[in-house]
């Protein structure tokens, strides 16, 4: 089962990563130097490329 828009952006805020707004349903995230652009409505399902794209600008923001 894929997770939700809002699961996706309360991982990235926990990582410390701060929302710097964004047009229409985008929220832009930047932590580091390492921006991370989520889009679509909270209640939607995550693609499979949000949920790894998620997982790989934490990655990258931790070095």
């Amino acid at each position: 089962m894929l997770r939700k828009i809002k699961a996706l952006i309360a991982e990235l805020k926990n990582a410390g990563f701060t929302n710097r707004g964004g047009k229409g349903s985008h929220r832009n995230f930047e932590k580091n130097g390492v921006n991370c652009t989520i889009s679509g409505k909270k209640g939607a399902d995550a693609k499979h490329y949000q949920e790894k794209d998620v997982a790989k600008k934490i990655s990258e923001a931790k070095t």
